[in-house]
């Protein structure tokens, strides 16, 4: 019987699963984690007694009002998470689509403890001025292993708004070289003068165009592509730079195919009408593969090759921010892989799975002219660059990318299952065909998220109304059984 309950579970038989006792259906995946719980664990409410005094403590020197609970990571296995009450939660948010291969897993913990590890931590090298002798070995067996399809090159970041910012810089560096007569021509003395009144042509009086909640990050540059808060930007000064629709789609997909072609239509033609009329040009079109922390909203790979192709048209480089999509959730490497582009795009952002950060960009002309042009003192963490080469080994060594594609379909028809049966509190159901990266809008949504953690889940929201699911690439078939369940439950509660 064990047998055929791992061979239905394994093909995705939705039906053959849930006929089977959840208490067997929970064991008849042979976990990633053998010491992982085979179920979630709650003691307390979260956060409980130990957690709360640890936060007033720690809200003394540092600001802990966004503080969800504290977790005890030394506890945690897998894909749960633990807290100083001993609550074991089921994370299917991962420190924010964050943490790739699990907890404590075992893999990295032997790459964060090799000589070569210790080495790049207590001599952290000025990777401008003074790279290490290995560094290239490390990219090209780690981050360029990797790289995007026609994407060759890379500049290492620190998090995911320096890698965009960065980008940008490249895009601007790019452009002003280009109207300049090339990369050979000096500045002319007025440029040289004015740039230090930031003021033009030395200031270049260009922009980067994004999306309407779109995120992007936080820092100067990329705030002012970030549309999706307003809590993340107010108060702070922003470029005056376009933004443009970014096309709202109706679900399900199939009962609205016109309608949907049409909302794609428009958002490019508004793509089109700002680049050739913007006050500001568009050095570059700024685009996630799906919004994230705007409310997860997709689109087809044709609005994505049609935007290539305006981008294309008017000389205007297409960047991918892949910060949240890319490494492996959406059932391929990068998600930008859905669209089927025949002309990649110009330059991908990446960071958080990868547990490092930067750009891939495509052609040594997108390298600035002069050296200093794109620096800081680190410009990068080797030991951050070794930890994505050992999620890389380990991403390959259990496939866990056509792994996830496989947990998506059987996790989403599932979803699919439960959203029929409460429609009012499963809307909008999306992500089919995406691996796990999944989510829904619920009317009660804040609520949703609050009361998950009393049925020993951890999950997270975007946009107004969303429930996203960000788990890591170890999501197995038997999590997904408890997590759906648990959301039953939830829903009832609520």
């Amino acid at each position: 019987m064990a047998a055929a309950i791992r061979s239905a579970v394994g093909r995705g038989s939705i039906a053959a699963a849930a006929a089977i006792p959840a208490s067997v259906r929970y064991a008849s995946t042979k976990s990633f984690f053998p010491n992982e719980p085979e179920a979630p664990v709650v003691k307390t409410a979260v956060p409980g007694p130990n957690g709360k005094k640890a936060i007033a403590e720690l809200d003394q020197v540092f600001d802990t009002r966004s503080v969800n609970f504290l977790s005890d990571y030394s506890k945690s296995i897998g894909n749960y998470i633990a807290d100083p009450d001993g609550n074991m939660m089921l994370d299917v948010y991962a420190q924010i689509a964050s943490i790739p291969v699990g907890y404590n897993n075992a893999h990295l913990a032997q790459a964060a403890s090799s000589p070569q590890m210790v080495n790049a931590l207590i001599n952290r090298p000025a990777l401008g001025n003074f790279p290490s002798s290995d560094w290239g070995e490390i990219l090209k067996t780690g981050i360029l292993k990797v790289a995007p399809k026609g994407l060759s090159n890379v500049f290492t970041a620190l998090a995911g708004s320096d890698a965009n910012e960065l980008a940008y810089k490249a895009a601007f560096i790019y452009r002003r070289q280009l109207e300049r007569g090339g990369p050979d021509v000096e500045f002319s003395e007025e440029e040289i003068a004015s740039s230090m009144n930031n003021q033009a042509p030395g200031a270049a009086q260009l922009s980067i165009l994004s999306f309407k909640s779109a995120f992007h990050g936080r820092l100067f540059g990329s705030l002012s592509t970030t549309r999706s808060k307003p809590i993340h930007k107010l108060d702070i000064p922003a470029f005056d730079w376009p933004q443009a629709t970014f096309p709202l789609l109706k679900y399900p997909l199939e009962e609205h195919v016109e309608e949907n072609r049409k909302a794609e239509q428009a958002s490019l033609d508004e793509v089109e009408h700002l680049i050739q009329n913007w006050h500001l040009p568009p050095a570059a079109v700024m685009v996630e593969p799906i919004q994230s922390e705007g409310g997860d909203n997709h689109a087809s790979p044709e609005f994505f090759q049609k935007l290539r192709a305006l981008t294309r048209k008017y000389n205007v480089l297409l960047i991918a921010d892949e910060v949240q999509t890319g490494v492996g959730a959406t059932g391929k490497f990068w998600a930008h892989e859905h669209w089927n582009l025949e002309d990649p795009p110009d330059m991908v952002t990446f960071s958080k799975k990868a547990q490092t950060a930067g750009y891939y960009y495509a052609s040594h002309a997108l390298r600035p002219n002069k050296a200093y042009r794109q620096f800081n003192t680190w410009m990068g963490d080797p030991a951050r660059a070794m930890i994505f080469r050992a999620i890389i080994e380990e991403i390959e060594r259990l496939d866990l990318v056509n792994h996830t594609a496989r947990v998506g379909e059987y996790l989403y028809a599932k979803l699919e299952t439960l959203a029929k049966k409460y429609p009012e509190h499963f809307k909008n159901l999306r992500g089919k065909g995406q691996g796990t990266f999944i989510a829904f809008d619920s009317p009660k949504r804040d609520q949703f998220l609050a009361k998950a953690k009393e049925f020993g889940i951890n999950i997270g929201g975007s946009g107004a109304s969303a429930v996203r699911l960000r788990p890591m690439l170890t999501l197995q078939e038997h999590h997904c059984d408890i997590l759906v369940e648990g959301m039953e439950k939830i829903v009832k509660a609520l």
